[in-house]
């Protein structure tokens, strides 16, 4: 069965993602380096485990939360779709079965808010473990004044943590933020996000729960 670990090692991956991250760079984006895969993967996996989902699933959850940006390396612009063939290329180099390999090839084909849509419990948690990684480190431009900062670079600046928690017995996909309102405020999270916020809504909405989002410790959503 193959497992996580082996793809980490993998030296076809490791090119891939290191392109990945150096192009991303190159365009002034924010990191979508080894370290969103690894929490990608992380909370993916988390989110199903935590749904009573098999291990099997939660496997292909992991699996399909780190590579889910490789298509990165290709372009920025469809990156998902690229991303999902390359995947199942690799996947079923390493000896992965076609069946497994084309879920994953799935979940990672839709979990980019343009074209995406949750249409499995392993897309679903994948949608809402990538929509939910915000954070300062994430920010790679040199900003020597915060408040001349793009939004985006702002708005993860002010992020201090976030993480996904499912609660009230299976019922609820919280996602908490603590922000620094000084630096950016609720609104300037919401102007970015709206769209993804709402494909997190659907993911969880497929997996049978209710969506929320919960800033500072306040229920917005």
């Amino acid at each position: 069965m193959l497992d996580l670990a082996t793809i980490r090692r993998d030296s076809e991956v490791e090119a891939i993602m290191e392109m990945s991250e150096k192009q991303i760079e190159a365009l002034g984006f924010t990191e979508h380096s080894r370290r969103h895969a690894g929490i990608v993967s992380k909370w993916s996996g988390e989110i199903l485990r935590a749904l009573g989902k098999t291990e099997e699933r939660v496997r292909l959850a992991e699996i399909a939360g780190y590579l889910h940006d490789i298509g990165n390396c290709i372009n920025r612009k469809d990156h998902a779709q690229s991303g999902a063939i390359l995947s199942y290329k690799i996947l079923t180099r390493l000896g992965m079965s076609a069946p497994d390999a084309a879920e994953i090839m799935m979940a990672i084909g839709n979990h980019d808010e343009q074209y995406g849509q949750p249409v499995s419990d392993v897309s679903s948690a994948l949608i809402i473990a990538d929509k939910a990684d915000v954070h300062k480190s994430r920010v790679k431009n040199a900003v020597s004044d915060v408040f001349k900062a793009n939004i985006h670079d702002r708005v993860n600046l002010a992020a201090e943590r976030s993480f996904v928690k499912v609660e009230e017995d299976g019922k609820v996909i919280a996602l908490h933020i603590e922000i620094d309102t000084a630096i950016c405020s609720v609104m300037d999270y919401f102007e970015i996000y709206f769209g993804r916020m709402q494909l997190s809504r659907k993911a969880a909405e497929f997996l049978s729960c209710r969506f929320s989002l919960v800033i500072n410790g306040a229920v917005l959503l």
